[in-house]
């Protein structure tokens, strides 16, 4: 278990922001779950036509604030728009934000519960991803005690066009990169870890490679160092956020 504790997030109230902001910036808001007497919910965004499908999570790990909040700055300010079909899951561990703490009330990380399914969060989430499409983005949306940068996991086995350097290059404006050559125990370039992996070797999975299994075949994992102001964490991840969003909306488009 973790001993990083954050301040913790209200869940009640910031539900009740998503769905306000998400009804006006015309979402969808659903209850898909409940933990605690807490909200498991997610909006989604539907427009006709040749357009990207792209789901956003955040939230997972309970002493994470920048990512919630990031998500919801994004819906209040537009940048979900008639681009995409969208599709936002912004918090995923409800009891974890209220304590402040990475993993839920019964001290389950949940970011390695995607293979054997024993919370009652994880399987409430993956009934919900089971109703909706195959996504041609996933973006898994955190932030790290430890790190000393910003930097970002690729999950992209077809070897699809990376979004990879388009993040880093609009991250790099307002937080450094770590550039590290070895970040999180696996090998990295500027700020980008491209991990080599069978799925099915890993005893534990992260959402992420759930996701790669059963819902898309890019995803991306974006880490913004907790150790920054509040503020500048938002930056960073809205920068990375609207970076990745810009190219894969133009790409399918063109």
């Amino acid at each position: 278990m973790s001993a990083v504790k954050a301040a913790p997030v209200y869940p009640l109230a910031l539900a009740a922001q998503f769905e306000g902001a998400g009804a006006k910036a015309g979402f969808r808001c659903e209850t898909f779950g409940e933990q605690g007497g807490f909200p498991l919910i997610a909006l989604t965004k539907r427009t006709p036509g040749p357009r990207p499908r792209i789901y956003l999570s955040a939230g997972i790990h309970g002493d994470e604030p920048a990512p919630p909040l990031t998500l919801l700055s994004l819906i209040e300010s537009g940048e979900f728009d008639e681009r995409a079909v969208w599709f936002i899951c912004p918090m995923l561990n409800p009891e974890g934000l209220a304590r402040g703490t990475r993993e839920n009330a019964s001290g389950t990380d949940l970011n390695r519960d995607y293979r054997h399914l024993a919370s009652p969060e994880v399987k409430a989430h993956v009934r919900w991803l089971a109703r909706q499409p195959n996504f041609d983005l996933a973006v898994c949306v955190h932030e790290d005690w430890e790190s000393v940068g910003f930097y970002l996991y690729e999950l992209n086995p077809d070897g699809r066009p990376s979004l990879a350097e388009p993040m880093i290059a609009a991250v790099s404006k307002v937080c450094p990169i770590d550039h590290s050559t070895l970040i999180e125990g696996r090998e990295a370039k500027g700020g980008v870890i491209r991990p080599v992996l069978d799925p099915f070797e890993r005893e534990k999975w992260p959402e992420s490679i759930y996701l790669q299994v059963h819902h898309t075949r890019l995803s991306y994992t974006i880490e913004t160092p907790s150790s920054l102001p509040l503020e500048t964490r938002i930056a960073a991840l809205r920068g990375a956020l609207g970076a990745a969003i810009a190219v894969v909306c133009l790409g399918i488009r063109a």
